[in-house]
């Protein structure tokens, strides 16, 4: 998989794999949120990427990331809530 947003390849750890397997979302929904998800960073490397979807009662989705050479999911969430 690869990102247009971020112009490097995605990853996804097994973890995130058992997650998106978990909540029934597919590769193809986890790249639609990678590019046009909003972004909240935690550091230089380490992002959150959210968005709700129409359809989907376990709004809202989002994946946290590291963006180093590539970009590796490492967890998927769905019920998120930002922080204050």
């Amino acid at each position: 998989m690869h990102s247009k947003r971020f112009s490097c390849s995605v990853r996804i750890t097994h973890h995130a794999r058992e997650r998106m397997s978990e909540r029934n979302i597919s590769e193809s929904l986890i790249l639609d949120l990678i590019e046009t998800g909003e972004i909240r960073k935690k550091d230089e490397v380490r992002l959150w990427i959210f968005k709700s979807y129409t359809g989907r009662n376990d709004n809202l989705l989002c994946v946290a990331v590291v963006l180093e050479t590539c970009l590796v999911v490492k967890t998927v969430m769905h019920h998120f809530e930002l922080e204050q």
